[in-house]
């Protein structure tokens, strides 16, 4: 018998004028539901937070929520018809869902352009501003800066190249904080920006680190560069000296690393333990809220984020405002659609053309890359109910309230002089936008989520609140405020009084859910690599390699060396390490699996014998970024690593609502060949969390050790080995002529040599003309693809970044990567070890701690040292030592079209 309800029951109509409804929790094919004297009988199964109709829809009327449009329908709907669109049905496509969809979608997307009536725009009255004030407990700073709600040690990488430096400094400080209590953190905010010549995102960089640094939770700010970046501590010192920001109003100090890593962590470490007791001695004291500035941000958005949380947060921004404070809504992209909801209350004219601007350029900077900018929503927002842009954007305006005014529309990190109401232009990637609004100054985080997202950043506390009391129970742990308490009839008003007092606590101190699982994560708005259409063409339609190895030269001096390998063998499986590695689908997931992958190795599960070591794999990518081809790089990349011989075991770890979920990585893996069986799956936001999604993870790895069969031990020769070989530079002769004689000794004896296309090895002839039969070479291999073959191969490589060269080649297969460095040694590989040499002597004498290799003196003997080096590296007798001093990144590429929605 088919279930009944009453609509109130299992039913949400936004305004009274909507014709579709929100289903509250999933119903069955054949449910009939009571609304308004009439009787609904649903056609298809109805999943929670998706739409059925509520009146009769003619083919090519508008479909509406919260009355405006966010669809046309193609054909005529009836009460009760399940609403979909082809974007949601293609999403639903790759779950493993247990109930029938319909064949085809009875709506498209379309809402008609907006267009700002000039003549007829009148300025809206600001709201009245309370009389009285009230306080909060906070650092107060200078004049400038304003006052604080944490007393933060930053230590800022310019760029990604000190990332690794910032991250390793910190973790050596941390011991320290016992003896000041006062220092709330010592943090690294390391990110993924300026490691490129010339970046398109410059200006919006240099706003970024110099809000950063004089936010008024930053108590002291250490600031590292090499000196020799596209963006260097002397740019960020010029720009914040142009632009008044009070920089010597700041504890702060620029370093610059010269000479050994390990040398410079020493004196990065004497530096902070003499501020400690200046930072230490700043109190909290009595302050007026009106010192509060607070991003509005959402993530992980689901159907309910516009009728409970996004209008919460409306209700606290408007109540803030009135007693002078600030407030920040943001994410351009996310408001397609809702423009007549933004502007219907303007301070003037000039800031409604402003925010209008600020979407025009967004749209065109997309197209420039081959993607629309109404393609934000995620795999997650849609399974969840947002099945387009439009939708998406309608909930996410409810950020500000319909009473309040728009006073502002600033760049990206633009900073909030005046209190009021502003919208900061940004991507709808959150952590991205979060990073915006702390450079513009807010001290306090506002982040609504349908799914449950888990974000924070590292200075500013974050403020969770959830939309529905299911996801709520689910992710009590990590969820700071439940606004479906809405949905269940507690009023808004209440709802706001209590969350507004909650907020007041966590600025006074007491700490957020997300500090106290000590998780944070910054991503400043990635650099765009297109400024036109211009190459746009091109770019979509290029093919990408076959795969096949490239033919060599088959000379008699590639003699077989006799050096033998020692390495392990476990069943079909040889490979000269053993890791278990987590893999996280999305830059959201990433640092919750660095948090397990340090836990289990603390724990030293299945160490030794089994596994050496746990690696995450953290990055940046995932979630807010464009599709098709970016995605498809992304992908093959990820699985690259997948099936890298290095990797025993290997878990996906999904955030659970991004656009490259579990789900979406499983399709991925069929559709290249690649058995997803053998993984195992968890889920963040499904699992319920931080704390149980660990203890997931523990128990799945626990299984597959208990069931691993004995590993032996083999001996091989050249034919073994895997080598990715790259340089940061120009190559001498000399050296060119013995890595020429290296990959041929290899190849020949069966090996796999792989060289970045992007190296300066493969633009020195002497490699190049000992080594390959024709000159007109073409890559074999597309960036972060999977080796099938060995031989000599050349990978694509759409990036001139360091580190991303290294994880594409990496994702190749390669086992070891041996590094000819010519500036400076570089970052390594979190599990690839990486042998960095230098021939030139400047190197070998600055750098002497830092380098694995010196090459000098007779270079017919340099092939010999290399492979001795090689052998013990393999059999682990040697570590390389950046990576034991720490110096490791990993970084995806978004190639030349991948750009943040």
């Amino acid at each position: 018998m088919n279930a009944s309800y009453h609509f109130d029951e299992v039913g949400r109509l936004p305004l009274p004028g909507d014709n579709v409804a929100i289903a509250t929790c999933q119903l069955d094919a054949g449910t009939i539901i009571t609304y308004q004297g009439q009787t609904l009988t649903l056609d298809y199964t109805v999943m929670e937070g998706h739409r059925f109709a509520v009146k009769a829809i003619a083919s090519g009327e508008a479909l509406l929520s919260w009355e405006l449009p966010f669809g046309v329908a193609l054909q005529s709907i009836q009460p009760g018809d399940y609403v979909i669109n082809k974007a949601v049905l293609e999403e639903l496509s790759v779950r493993s869902l247990k109930f029938a969809l319909p064949a085809t979608p009875n709506f498209a997307d379309q809402v008609l352009p907006y267009v700002l009536d000039e003549a007829k725009f009148q300025p809206a009255p600001n709201m009245p501003a309370y009389t009285e004030t009230r306080t909060f407990l906070g650092y107060r700073r200078s004049q400038a800066r304003g006052v604080g709600t944490r007393n933060t040690i930053v230590l800022l990488g310019t760029t990604s190249r000190t990332g690794s430096y910032v991250k390793q400094l910190a973790a050596s400080l941390q011991g320290e904080l016992k003896n000041y209590h006062h220092v709330e953190a010592i943090v690294p905010v390391a990110h993924t920006e300026g490691g490129t010549e010339q970046p398109n995102n410059l200006e919006l960089l240099l706003r970024t680190l110099a809000g950063f640094i004089v936010n008024p939770n930053v108590g002291a700010v250490l600031i590292v560069d090499y000196g020799i970046e596209s963006v260097t501590n002397q740019m960020v010192e010029a720009y914040l000296r142009e632009h008044n920001y009070p920089l010597d109003e700041v504890v702060h100090r620029f370093l610059s690393i010269k000479g050994g890593f390990q040398d410079n962590l020493t004196i990065g470490e004497a530096i902070v333990r003499d501020w400690l007791p200046t930072v230490n001695a700043m109190e909290r004291t009595p302050e007026s809220i009106s010192n509060l500035k607070i991003g509005l941000q959402c993530g992980g958005s689901d159907a309910f984020s516009g009728i409970s949380a996004n209008p919460l947060l409306g209700w606290i921004a408007q109540e803030l405002i009135r007693y002078g404070g600030a407030a920040s809504l943001a994410e351009t992209d996310e408001l397609i659609g809702a423009e007549p909801y933004v502007l219907q209350k303007v301070r003037d004219v000039e800031t409604a053309r402003k925010f209008l601007t600020f979407v025009e350029e967004f749209r065109e900077r997309t197209a420039w890359h081959g993607a629309n900018a109404e393609g934000n929503p995620s795999g997650g927002n849609k399974y969840r109910g947002l099945y387009n842009i439009y939708l998406k954007s309608i909930g996410a305006a409810r950020k500000k309230d319909p009473a309040t005014r728009l006073d502002y529309a600033i760049e990206y990190g633009g900073l909030m002089k005046e209190p009021g109401y502003y919208f900061m232009d940004s991507p709808g990637n959150d952590l991205e936008s979060i990073a915006g609004q702390v450079a513009s100054g807010c001290n306090l985080i506002f982040f609504t989520t349908g799914n449950g997202s888990v974000t924070n950043f590292p200075f500013v506390p974050t403020v969770k609140m959830v939309t529905t009391t299911r996801r709520f129970q689910l992710l009590a742990n990590d969820m700071d405020i439940n606004a479906g308490q809405y949905l269940e009839g507690i009023s808004m008003d209440e709802l706001g009084k209590h969350a507004f007092e909650h907020s007041i606590q966590i600025a006074s101190g007491q700490r957020s859910v997300g500090e106290k699982a000590g998780h944070s994560q910054v991503q400043i708005w990635r650099n765009w690599r297109q400024t036109d259409a211009s190459q746009l063409d091109t770019l979509l339609n290029v093919s990408l390699p076959t795969g096949g190895p490239i033919a060599i030269r088959a000379d008699t001096d590639a003699v077989a060396d006799p050096i033998r390998f020692t390495f392990t063998r476990h069943q079909d499986r040889r490979a000269s390490d053993h890791i278990g590695l987590i893999l996280p689908t999305s830059l959201c997931a990433g640092q919750v699996a660095n948090m397990i992958a340090l836990r289990l190795n603390k724990q030293g599960l299945g160490q030794p014998g089994q596994l050496s070591r746990f690696v995450a794999l953290a990055h940046t990518e995932g979630c807010g970024t464009s599709g098709g081809q970016p995605e498809q790089l992304y992908s093959r990349t990820m699985i690259g690593y997948v099936t890298h011989p290095l990797v025993k075991h290997c878990l996906m770890l999904e955030h659970g609502c991004e656009k490259t979920h579990n789900d979406f990585m499983r399709h991925e893996m069929e559709e290249m060949g690649v058995d997803p069986s053998r993984l195992g799956f968890a889920s963040i936001q499904l699992d319920g969390g931080i704390n149980k999604v660990t203890q997931k993870v523990e128990a799945w790895f626990n299984d597959q050790l208990s069931a691993t069969g004995p590993i032996t031990k083999e001996t091989a020769g050249l034919e073994a080995l895997r080598v990715g070989i790259l340089s940061d530079g120009s190559v001498t002769d000399a050296a060119g002529e013995q890595l020429a004689m290296l990959t041929k000794m290899i190849v020949s004896a069966g090996g796999m040599v792989v060289v970045p296309e992007n190296s300066g090895l493969l633009s020195t002839p002497v490699y190049s003309e000992k080594l390959l039969t024709t000159s007109n070479v073409k890559p074999s291999l597309a960036y972060g693809e999977h080796a099938r073959h060995m031989g000599f191969h050349i990978m694509e490589t759409p990036t001139e970044h360091w580190v991303e060269t290294v994880t594409g080649l990496a994702a190749t297969g390669v086992e070891l990567i041996i590094a000819l460095v010519h500036r400076r040694p570089m970052q390594t590989h979190p599990f690839v070890p990486m042998m960095q040499m230098a021939s030139d002597p400047f190197m070998q004498q600055t750098y002497t701690n830092d380098l694995d290799l010196l090459l000098k003196g007779n270079p017919a003997d340099w092939t010999d040292k290399i492979l001795e080096r090689c052998k013990q590296i393999i059999e682990h007798s040697y570590t390389p030592r950046l990576y034991q001093q720490g110096n490791v990144d990993f970084q995806l590429t978004r190639g030349f079209l991948g750009v943040s929605l």
